[in-house]
Parts: C-alpha cells; structure tokens; sequence
C-alpha cells in the first residue's frame, strides 16, 4: 500500500473514483433511496397499490422478450448468410452497423409513423385503394420500430463470433462422420451461442431503458420507461418519491438481466484459439436471387427512416397535414433563420461533453489496463456502470442532486453537459482500452529507462500510439451524445432545447414536416464525422471497438 500511495498514478486513480463518485454514485444513490419515501410514504407502497404499475413491469418485460426474440429472427440468419455465403447484393449488408449510429430513435419512430401512421404516406395510397392499415400506435408499432432498430446489436455480435470461429473444428468434425448440420450444431454453436446470448440480453436492457420509440409510439399501453417520465414531470418541484420508485424498478430489471447474461456466458464460454474462418459460399441462380431479395428487404427497411426524413424535410405541410408530392425548402429554412437554437445547442453541449469524455475516459482506461494498483478494479466497474442505467435513470438522479445544494447546475446548460459525459463515458473508456492492450509494456519502460518520467512519457510515448483509437472514441461519442434524448430531455430547462428534444416535442404536436429539417440536420451532424473518419483518416469505426 505504501508504494501505492507513493505513485502519481495511485492519486489519479483515487481523483478519478472521486468525480465518478460525486456525478455517478451519488445520483444514483439519490434515486435508490428517493424510493423509500419522505414521513413514511414509500414509493413501493404506491406502486404495488396501483395496478398500471405492476401492469407497466410486465409489458415492459413482455415487449423486451418479443422484441429480442425479433432480433434474434432477423439478427441470427442474416449474420450466418453474410458470414457464410455470397450473394447478389451481399455489399449492401456491411452499411447495417453504420445505420444503427446514423438513425436516432427518435428519428426511427417518427418516419415510421410519417409512413405507416394514420396520415403516412402508405396509408393514405392503401386507402385510395379501400385497404385500412390497423393503427400503428401500441403494440405493434413498438415491436416493429424496435425489432428494426435493434436487430443489428444481434447480427453485429453473430457475425463477429461466427466469422472469429475456426472452420477447421467443423472439418474434424465432418471427417468423423458427422453430417454438416450435426458439426454445426454440435461443434460451432456452443462457440458462438455466448455471443449471441450477450446480443441478445444487450437488445433486452435496451428496451427495458426506451424512451424514445416509447414515448412516440406507446399510446395507451403502460411502460415503465413512459410512466418513469410522466412522473419526473408531474413531479418538479415536489417530493420525488414516485419517480425515484419507478427508476429504481428499472435499474432493477436491468441488473437481474445483466446478472443472468453473466451466469449464462460464463458457463456457456468455449475457448478457442483464432483459426481459418470458412470461405464464403457462393450461392447462384433462384437460391441466390431469393437470398439477396431477403437481405435487400432488410436493407431497404432500415434504410425507411433515412429516405422519410430527406422526403419529409422536402414536402409542403399545413400543421400536421404532409401534402406528398409538393415540394418546399421552407422547412429547412425555418431551421436556419427562425429557430436555429436547438442546432446551436446541440453543437455546443456535444461538443464540450466529447472533449471532456474522451479526456476522462482516455485517463480511466490507462490507469485501468496499465497503472493497475489497489482501486483501479473499483475503477473498471464504476466507470462501466452508465451501460446498466437508461437515459432517464441518469437525468433524474442529476436532477435530484444537483437541482440546489453547494452545486446547483439546474436550469443551466452545464447539466445537459454533465449528462451526456455520464451518459456516455463507457463507450469512450472500452474503445481507449482496446488500444491499450496492444501497446507493449516495453516501449514505456524504454522510455523511462532513458531518464523520462512516467507521466511525460505517457504524452509523448503511449498518446500517440492511442490516437487512432481516441479519435474512433470521439467519433462514436459524438455521434451517439448528439443523439441523446432520454437523458436531456429530463434535465433540459426552457430555452436549452437540443434537436432531439425539439424533434420529440414536434412530433408530439403532430408537425412531421418541421421534426423532419431538424431531422435531416442531425443526421447531418452525424454523418459528416463517420465519414471523415472512415473515408479521410481511413480510421475503423467498428474495429476499434471491444
């Protein structure tokens, strides 16, 4: 202990415990114990004596199931083809990751409904043709805009599993005497069912902490995400008890999820070291033609949200009435002149919170994989934790402590701020991490040998080496904070509007035209730094991740 506390490295690591601590556990530690209630009034006792939120646990619960069972449908077969065959169109499959980063959810429930909604385009040509569409608002708007955005979680897991698998293990198998099939599902299955179970479960707390598509498209059937939200609203101002309660049920579910992902990949983990992956088969004539169609079919229909909102950001609309067909660039011009303070925020607050993310998480990931000591295992996990918590958890915890206090942040831009750091501060932690396990001990070690201190050499030395890595962290923070919406849009105050918030409060009053600009714009925002990294630095976006 004593060498530890004789290292720089040591003190940065417990500076590091100490911010996460007061930005991170506190709040949380507020919402847990915001349940529990003021003069006796327990937020348990409220819950379980009003059945819609025992009624919102369980459709939460059931559509966290249907939708992972949908991504494991349309996930699982598509990686398995994509890894295993060639096909017409097969390029057309890679743009799949890209897209789950291009298109906000809240932008994916509005183009849904701009297509399919009682005013899209489809069910006004359907009802020329006497055909009525059943409402797309409930249940099956939910699994549909879900089961589509989540899928790729399932096929980017399956397909790296399945390609990272060595084919020779099957050949062994088959030179045994066992058919294809039974090698498959004997030999390679139990290699690559803990990645898919990992997917799986990840799709399932995805759900559980929704608000976007929840909000949007939930109508009149109880969520827990949605009721959490309704209850931080009604709430301001007064004893937070009923929110603390909900958010805590959330948390909850998430952890017995992610305890059960544990326990199953850790019994199911085959090691196996990397080998020949199998040669791609080609498949021609009508099996290869119906192939390609199906993966096209999935290709176009995750690609909706991106042509609804160029056509929508283009069409003439009287308040909630799109007029197809008329064209205009009214409503991008509203954006730049008449109301361009969401752009302005967003651009602001996402910019600040990355510069400060990366710095942190490039901090916590050096001291965790090399200055390991005494707390870096603390470290590790408390800096991971954000992945456990929704966007809503986190707002309402910055909100509970930070509302007043020695540290009153609401009402100000710096809590917005704060949120997308917390929020976001894994994704930059495991890209840095990644990098770091790559670069060999004995390049500091020469360094220092040659009489530069350990904390030079860290800028002069290891930096560099991780700039790929930092730059691919940024991009991916940036690309998922300007996004951001359950998290903002709890701990917003008037006059801070981001555009995901601005596009959430238009569709909910019904103007499509206008959420599609402000839509277009961000996925602008989004697109122009994947495709300077990707096409200009030649840096790997999905690489870089572990």
């Amino acid at each position: 202990m004593s060498r530890d506390l004789r290292s720089v490295w040591f003190w940065l690591t417990l500076a590091a415990l100490v911010v996460l601590a007061v930005f991170l556990l506190y709040p949380l530690g507020r919402v847990l114990i915001g349940s529990l209630g003021r003069d006796g009034a327990s937020g348990w006792a409220q819950v379980a004596a009003d059945p819609k939120y025992l009624q919102a646990v369980i459709n939460t619960v059931v559509l966290g199931t249907v939708v992972t069972l949908g991504a494991l449908l349309i996930g699982v077969p598509l990686a398995w083809f994509t890894a295993r065959h060639d096909f017409p169109g097969k390029g057309f499959v890679a743009i799949l990751p890209l897209i789950t980063l291009v298109v906000p959810e809240v932008i994916a429930a509005q183009t849904w409904l701009m297509m399919v909604g009682n005013n899209g385009l489809v069910t006004r040509w359907l009802g020329g043709l006497g055909i009525t569409l059943p409402s797309f608002y409930g249940w099956l708007g939910l699994i549909t805009v879900m089961t589509f955005t989540y899928y790729t979680y399932v096929y980017i897991g399956t397909l790296a599993a399945i390609r990272g698998f060595d084919v020779q293990l099957e050949e062994a198998a088959m030179s045994l005497g066992t058919t294809p099939a039974a090698s498959r599902w004997k030999v390679m299955l139990p290699v690559v069912l803990p990645s898919v179970l990992a997917s799986a479960l990840l799709v399932f707390t995805l759900v559980v902490g929704n608000f976007a598509v929840a909000m949007v498209l939930s109508n009149r059937v109880p969520l827990l995400s949605v009721l959490t939200y309704q209850a931080t609203v009604s709430e301001v101002g007064s004893d937070p008890t009923l929110q603390s309660t909900l958010a805590s049920i959330s948390v909850a579910l998430v952890m017995i999820v992610l305890f059960l992902q544990r326990r199953i990949v850790s019994r199911s983990r085959r090691e196996v070291v990397q080998g020949r992956g199998a040669p791609a088969v080609r498949l021609a004539g009508w099996r290869g033609a119906l192939l390609g169609a199906a993966a096209a079919a999935v290709v176009m229909v995750s690609l909706l949200p991106v042509v609804s909102i160029v056509v929508g950001a283009f069409t003439q609309a009287r308040g909630p009435v799109m007029r197809w067909g008329q064209w205009t660039t009214a409503n991008l011009e509203r954006v730049f002149t008449r109301a361009p303070d969401p752009l302005i925020n967003t651009l602001t607050y996402a910019s600040i919170a990355t510069v400060i993310g990366i710095t942190l998480s490039v901090l916590i990931s050096y001291l965790v994989v090399k200055k390991r000591n005494r707390l870096t295992p603390v470290l590790d996990y408390v800096s991971a934790l954000p992945l456990a918590l929704s966007g809503t958890v986190i707002g309402i915890g910055l909100v509970m402590s930070f509302n007043s206090g020695w540290l009153p942040l609401a009402g100000t831009g710096a809590i917005i701020v704060l949120a997308y750091v917390v929020r976001r501060l894994p994704f930059g932690t495991r890209n840095a991490s990644s990098t770091l396990y790559n670069i060999p001990d004995s390049i500091e070690e020469a360094s220092i040998s040659l009489g530069v201190a350990p904390v030079p050499t860290f800028f002069k030395v290891v930096l560099p080496l991780m700039l790929p890595a930092i730059v691919a962290a940024a991009v991916l923070t940036w690309t998922t904070t300007v996004a951001e919406l359950s998290a903002s849009i709890v701990v917003y105050s008037g006059g801070r509007e981001t555009m995901p918030i601005q596009i959430f409060r238009l569709i909910d009053s019904g103007l499509m035209a206008q959420a599609s600009a402000y839509g277009l714009l961000l996925i602008t925002v989004i697109v122009v730094p994947i495709a300077l990294a990707t096409r200009v630095f030649r840096i790997d976006l999905f690489a870089s991740r572990s």
